[in-house]
């Protein structure tokens, strides 16, 4: 292990998800705090590059469709769909997050449905929705990726759709730092060791894991998906604004997030 706290190593799905949790729960005021201005309590950013659903309409329109919203913190992204008219649902593995969805939810005159759960075992009915979303909710958290697509696949009606944001894999060979120390490979792309930070006692305090592009569009297609589109985000000008690792620097020359979109047949 890395005297810092950090390892790389391999951790199941309990652990990661305990882990996870716990580690959203304490960090969930700080994130609040520090991305709610950008994320608009009723917005849908898709990824720190600042690509905004109201552009790039990747859902299309979503008035009278039923969509569940995966790994939805404090939901801004569901009340930007209720707003244009979908009838939405919601979940995060984190507690405290929900708990911000319902301050904005006082604060605002709002009244997003929400509920805690694990994304690799939905508490939903089969055939329940018309779309899934998510905004970096989830899908890098999760030890089983796969299990979380299969998940939302029978949560899906036949034509519904999946769309959903993850760090591009291409960054897991980069140092996660906005400087130029960000530029330089220092550790292999192929390698899906998952990213482990340490409490005191040895045990994992967050997760984060890897996949590469093709082992995303294998996941996809096992969990009986069929992928329309990747999108990979370019960092606009003009926008100056450092979110952890990404940053202007990187962005003119690496790409940070990538979007997939499922259907499901």
């Amino acid at each position: 292990m890395d005297p810092s706290g950090v390892d790389r190593r391999p951790v199941d799905a309990a652990a990661t998800s305990r882990a996870n949790r716990g580690w959203w729960d304490g960090a969930a005021d700080g994130y609040q705090a520090e991305h709610g201005e950008f994320l608009r309590d009723r917005g849908f950013v898709w990824c720190p590059e600042g690509l905004d659903e109201a552009d790039a309409r990747l859902l299309g329109d979503v008035a009278g469709l039923d969509v569940l919203e995966i790994g939805c913190g404090a939901g801004q992204c569901g009340r930007w769909l209720a707003d244009r008219g979908a009838r939405v649902a919601a979940f995060d593995l984190s507690f405290r997050q929900l708990q911000h969805s319902r301050r904005i939810d006082l604060g605002t005159g709002s009244s997003l449905p929400v509920v805690q759960a694990d994304a690799e075992s939905l508490p939903f009915a089969g055939g329940s929705f018309d779309l899934a979303c998510s905004a970096f909710g989830a899908l890098p958290f999760t030890a089983d990726a796969r299990a979380v697509l299969t998940e939302a696949r029978r949560v899906l009606r036949p034509g519904g759709r999946l769309v959903f944001s993850v760090s591009h894999p291409v960054r897991w060979a980069f140092p996660d730092d906005p400087g130029p120390r960000g530029l330089t490979a220092d550790r292999s792309y192929f390698d899906r060791s998952p990213y482990v930070e340490i409490d005191d006692d040895g045990r994992p305090s967050y997760v984060e894991h890897h996949r590469t592009l093709g082992d995303w569009v294998g996941h996809i297609v096992a969990a009986g998906l069929v992928l329309r589109g990747l999108t990979e985000p370019e960092w606009p000008g003009g926008h100056e604004r450092e979110w952890g690792g990404w940053s202007p620097l990187r962005g003119r020359h690496l790409p940070g997030t990538a979007i997939f979109t499922c259907v499901r047949p």
